[in-house]
Order: C-alpha cells, then sequence, then structure tokens
C-alpha cells in the first residue's frame, strides 16, 4: 500500500514537471531562489531574534541590523550561486551591487506603500495583505536581480 502511495506521488511530480508550461518557469535559477530566498528569511528573523534575546540590542536597531545582513546574504547567494553573474572588476561589480540595492529600496517601497494601500482599502485581514504583497515582491526581486542587477550570459538554466 506505501508502494503505491509513493508511485503515485512520484508519478503527479513526474507529471507536474513534464507539464511545459510549469517546466519553462520551474527552472534551477528559480528554485536556488527560492531555497536561498527561505535562508534569507532564517537570516533575517534569526538574526534578529539572536541580537534582541542574547545581546539586548533595541529592537529597532536589530531590525535594522538584521535587514541589512539579510540583503547582503541576498546579494552573495544571488550574484554567485542563483544569477552567475559575469561581473568583472571594482567598477562592475560595484554597479552590480548599487542595482541590486536600488532594486531592493523599490521594492520595499513598494511593499510599503502597497501594503499601507491594501490595509486601506481591500476588505480582508491584514495578514492575507502583507502575505499578496510580499508575494508580489518577491517575484519583482527575481526579475528585478535576473535582468537589471546581475550580468550574465546564460538567463536560462533548466533542471536537467
Amino acid at each position: 500500500m506505501e508502494r503505491t502511495s509513493n508511485e503515485n506521488k512520484n508519478g503527479f511530480i513526474k507529471k507536474i514537471l513534464s507539464n511545459k508550461f510549469i517546466a519553462k518557469f520551474l527552472t534551477k535559477e528559480v528554485i536556488l531562489y527560492v531555497v536561498f530566498g527561505v535562508l534569507t528569511t532564517i537570516i533575517n528573523i534569526g538574526s534578529f531574534f539572536i541580537m534582541t534575546t542574547f545581546f539586548n540590542i533595541n529592537e529597532n536597531t536589530a531590525n535594522n541590523t538584521a535587514i541589512i545582513l539579510a540583503v547582503l546574504f541576498a546579494y552573495i547567494t544571488n550574484k554567485d550561486l542563483v544569477f552567475h553573474s559575469e561581473a568583472q572588476g571594482f567598477g562592475e561589480k560595484f554597479i552590480e551591487f548599487c542595482k541590486f540595492i536600488l532594486g531592493r529600496l523599490l521594492t520595499m517601497f513598494i511593499e510599503s506603500f502597497g501594503g499601507s494601500l491594501m490595509f486601506m482599502y481591500l476588505p480582508i485581514p491584514s495578514i492575507v495583505s502583507k502575505c499578496l504583497i510580499t508575494v508580489i515582491v518577491i517575484i519583482l526581486n527575481f526579475f528585478i536581480s535576473k535582468f537589471f542587477a546581475f550580468k550574465s550570459s546564460n538567463k536560462d538554466l533548466k533542471i536537467d
């Protein structure tokens, strides 16, 4: 009985991955972006928790420090492991870093402003609004990184 259940799960997964529409969007790049996005979130929340709990650092200072740590981690992992940046020399790397930060500032503004609008005008719980705007920001961050921030000639990495 368990074997049949596992076979059904594996068949379902293979069927999903064989779908051309899903396969077009479920690339190695997207999967790595999600994995490192989860790790970035863990770094953000974990470092905030450690700073406030064990070091008694003020919440605002801890939050800002946690955000900086998370964004730096996201930059490094996105640059090297997700989008495989080919920027050469200090100048190109500095411009790339500035573009990444500019993109994150833009999406932070979108998240703040969009969240405020959603909280005021949508008749749904605020946590639902927060989740919706977060999904939008994650998608925007992916495209900003892929097409604006990082210099790469290999943009279409797919799962083999």
